[in-house]
């Protein structure tokens, strides 16, 4: 068969060799990786923010936690169960409604004023907690939660549109690894600057700096999709769209929220993050004072062994997104394979671990630190399991998914300090703690069945589902 020249050009110049071509010039570092740096950053900081109160009211009821006596310390609080509890309290409010906007609108100026104003807010806590006392703080606390409520459903619905599917695992992990790396970094700064002679109050001064200049830094230089972004390259802005179908073009209609409420695979995901949330912090909220008053531990030891299983949550979740993509990508997993694999292995090594230390003795401290570990750090692997679940269910409506998902899993956030502090009466007593880790572990072992059973990461028809078209638009056709 010959070809005349016509045809050659016409061979040649073809779009989709044109597209195959640009796919082929596609950074290994580009727009998308940076984009999902600022989004880590929001989570950081943010995170660090929800932490760096779990282990400063050590000190902050402590008159001998600093070595500077100037410092102010507050020992007649008595309400430390609800202050760290406080943040959910506004935390739960806007979650379904922040995810509709994101999808809707877009999310970054969301982000960048929520992330402005709860560092506003954490400025002000030192001179709050002196004015106003616990009163004081939980309100300011529960403030920081309502504009935090934000920032998941905003980050899913930004990945949703900038992480292709071949690299959802590994993305989405890198950026929520924020709340590992959030924690050990708040963590062990809160509490070896603690003990200094700034005191606790230096924390909250650094962070909310911090947070300020994120939310500059993302103003300047964020954008809600590839296509508003003024100077990604062709190739990149083309494979990423390719990957999701165009799913920047984000639906101008109504939310399926019937079909949404009515899947059994979003309560399956609702169910998993439900369980893995509680013990998540039921163990970042108490660590510090378990570390405390029953390891007696200071609180620059308790900060930085506090924080050591956050590291390790931090650098396994990293591989683990590398391992899930491999895995799928080469056909060894389906997706929906991949998701429960992954999240019931990081659910039952921290079953086995919380069980183990419901009857660890108070004087076997390296023992308490090496399930601690076990506990945190094997989370890690569902990070590749429920927590990338939203974008799987939903592209179009992962940040609402995510909302509704994580605002009905704050009322166990709200519950874990609560729990420990109604079922535990004597903190120094490790057999009143075993209750508290059975109960985590029990939970988290229903919530990992369910989500074997019911859960599915397969895109749900509800995700391209289109308005009726109303009389007018009828009359119009």
């Amino acid at each position: 068969m010959s070809l005349d020249k016509n045809s050659m050009d016409h061979v040649v110049y073809s779009p989709v060799i044109n597209n195959q071509e640009k796919l082929n010039r596609v950074p290994t570092i580009g727009a998308r990786h940076y984009q999902c740096f600022l989004y880590f950053m929001i989570l950081f900081i943010g995170f660090g923010f929800r932490v760096n109160l779990s282990v400063a009211i050590v000190a902050m009821v402590d008159p001998k936690a600093s070595s500077n006596p100037d410092i102010p310390t507050y020992p007649e609080w008595t309400h430390k169960g609800e202050i760290l509890s406080a943040f959910f309290w506004g935390y739960i409010w806007p979650q379904v409604i922040a995810g509709y906007v994101a999808n809707r609108f877009g999310a970054k100026w969301f982000l960048v004023t929520t992330m402005a104003v709860q560092s506003a807010a954490g400025l002000c806590i030192p001179f709050v907690a002196g004015r106003f006392g616990e009163m004081g703080v939980m309100a300011l606390r529960a403030f920081q939660g309502f504009c935090q409520g934000f920032f998941f459903p905003s980050v899913a619905a930004m990945l949703s549109v900038w992480v292709p599917r071949e690299e959802r695992s590994r993305l989405a992990s890198l950026t929520f690894g924020a709340v590992p790396s959030g924690t050990v970094v708040g963590m062990m700064v809160t509490g070896l600057i603690s003990a200094t002679h700034y005191g606790w109050p230096m924390v909250f001064y650094i962070y909310g700096a911090l947070g300020v200049l994120t939310s500059i830094l993302l103003g300047l230089t964020g954008y809600n999709t590839p296509a508003e972004h003024p100077s990604i390259g062709e190739a990149e802005k083309l494979y990423i769209e390719s990957s999701l179908g165009n799913t920047d073009e984000k639906p101008h209609h109504s939310v399926p929220w019937k079909e949404i409420l009515l899947s059994k695979h979003v309560w399956a995901l609702m169910t998993a993050q439900c369980g893995s949330v509680f013990a998540f912090w039921v163990l970042l909220t108490q660590i510090p004072t378990y570390m405390s008053v029953v390891l007696n531990l200071d609180i620059k030891n308790n900060s930085i062994l506090s924080s050591l299983p956050y590291l390790v949550l931090y650098l396994l979740s990293i591989i683990m997104g590398f391992l899930s993509d491999f895995l799928i990508n080469k056909d060894i997993f389906t997706q929906t394979v991949s998701r429960k694999v992954f999240n019931s292995i990081g659910t039952i090594l921290p079953i086995i671990a919380f069980i183990m230390m419901g009857y660890v003795k108070s004087g076997e401290s390296t023992k308490v630190i090496w399930l601690l570990i076990i506990a945190v750090g094997s989370n890690a692997i569902t990070g590749s399991g429920w927590s990338l679940n939203h974008m799987d269910l939903s592209p179009n409506y992962s940040g609402t998914v995510m909302g509704f998902c994580n605002g009905f899993s704050t009322i166990f956030s709200i519950s874990a300090p609560l729990t420990v502090q109604y079922l535990v009466k004597d903190i120094h007593d490790p057999v009143q703690w075993r209750i508290i880790f059975f109960l985590a572990a029990g939970f988290q072992a229903f919530a990992a069945i369910v989500f074997v059973i019911f859960g599915s990461a397969e895109v749900q028809p509800w995700n391209d589902k289109t308005e009726e078209p109303n009389e007018d638009s009828k009359n119009n056709l």
